[in-house]
């Protein structure tokens, strides 16, 4: 999937029909892929094309559309709780497949998002800037701290009263030492408000291989800019098409096809639409478990 200069478009309609004026180059086909949302107002992809009926004609504004990220404005009905010890006890191994924070290069600066905000899933890796806010328990010094998705919050639809995680709540549950950093231990959970930012990572894109012969699992990590992947192919040596891959689970990519003796490329497509090819990052002798870097980043 190709999007250039993702920014800001209009959504036009007139005459039953409407499609969108930006300066992107976006292949429709692969639109579900691509976290877009109207501005203010949030519609999925299925909302926009019902509201598409292309060839253009007829150009009346209907609204603006962005990508996910490029909205920078404060979210301000979200609230934080914390999980897990100083040391960051249970907050590894969650819900998307980093295994080991720490090893990850993720540390304690993370959050386990609720249902609302995980998306299954395709928020995993997606960094936010946060901020206690109108609460007696926030820090005087009203710091912000900037954390990475690496958790899933579960609802509790058994619950009716501090149902925190459950729909359409925004919440995110912190390690405690970035809950401490802007609120109190007593408060035990706090209002925030939170915005998207960027990811700032160092070296290039990281793919754990996982698995077994004949069923295979690449996680990738160490995603800069938007942080969060929703599409990879992969490209065996002796293949010259790219090869659609599946997300299992988190950031766990898999694929069925056999790639033992091969060395792999792949191409990583964030929700911003921006892609990044590492070509042969892995070598034709890899081992399950190993990890692999790639020169680039976003």
């Amino acid at each position: 999937m190709k999007v250039e200069n993702c920014g800001m478009g209009m959504v036009f309609g007139g005459g039953g029909r409407s499609s969108v004026w930006s300066v992107w180059s976006i292949d429709w086909s692969l639109a579900e892929k691509v976290n877009v949302v109207l501005c203010e107002v949030g519609v999925t992809w299925s909302t926009l094309f019902s509201w598409m009926e292309p060839p253009l004609d007829g150009l009346i504004p209907r609204g603006i559309i962005c990508c996910q990220a490029a909205n920078d404005e404060w979210v301000t009905d979200a609230h934080a709780t914390f999980y897990g010890d100083m040391k960051g006890g249970e907050t590894m191994y969650g819900a998307c497949g980093y295994k080991d924070l720490y090893t990850q290069g993720y540390g304690l600066e993370t959050a386990a998002l609720s249902t609302a905000l995980f998306n299954n899933g395709s928020a995993c890796g997606s960094c936010y800037e946060i901020q206690c806010v109108n609460s007696k328990w926030c820090k005087a010094n009203k710091n912000t701290i900037k954390i990475t998705a690496t958790n899933f919050c579960p609802p509790n639809y058994t619950k009716t009263v501090d149902i925190w995680c459950n729909p359409p709540q925004k919440h995110f549950d912190l390690s405690l030492k970035m809950f401490l950093t802007i609120a109190e231990y007593k408060a035990g959970i706090v209002p925030v408000r939170f915005r998207r930012v960027p990811c700032v990572r160092k070296g290039g894109l990281k793919f754990l291989l996982q698995g077994n012969q004949g069923w295979y699992l690449v996680l990738v990590f160490n995603v800069g800019g938007v942080g969060n992947v929703v599409d990879v192919k992969i490209k065996p040596s002796n293949s010259k098409n790219w090869m659609q891959m599946t997300r299992n689970w988190g950031q766990n990519w898999q694929f069925t096809q056999n790639l033992i003796g091969k060395s792999l490329s792949f191409q990583v497509t964030t929700s911003d639409g921006k892609m990044v090819q590492s070509d042969n990052v892995v070598p034709a002798n890899w081992q399950f478990g190993q990890t692999f870097e790639g020169s680039k980043n976003f």
